[in-house]
């Protein structure tokens, strides 16, 4: 009961004869194809820009943005009376003698 069969076909061929007549019939299935060409296209583009999409969702994830390193203390710098060592003291003649 649900399968199609030849003379079903012919059947329908005929009434499509029928209603839109023999001329028009070639332009139809033209411009059918036609759709259905471009409908295919569309979604062939839209699963594309859903993978290129992915993609570049997975590239920013492996980017990490930087953070830097806390840096630590000696306890000394804490202790009340504590001042920073003083910079070297180097002779301006030598500096520029050693450039």
């Amino acid at each position: 009961m649900g399968a199609l069969k030849p003379w079903h076909i012919a059947v329908l061929v005929v009434v499509l004869i029928l209603l839109f007549g023999a001329k028009r019939l070639p332009d139809a299935a033209r411009s059918l194809g036609r759709s259905l060409r471009i409908i295919k296209a569309e979604t062939k583009s839209l699963t594309d820009d859903d993978k290129d999409l992915a993609e570049k969702a997975d590239a920013q994830h492996s980017r990490q943005p930087y953070t830097p390193e806390p840096v630590i203390q000696p306890s000394s710098v804490h202790q009340p009376g504590y001042q920073p060592p003083a910079p070297p003291v180097t002779d301006p003649v030598q500096r520029v003698r050693d450039n």
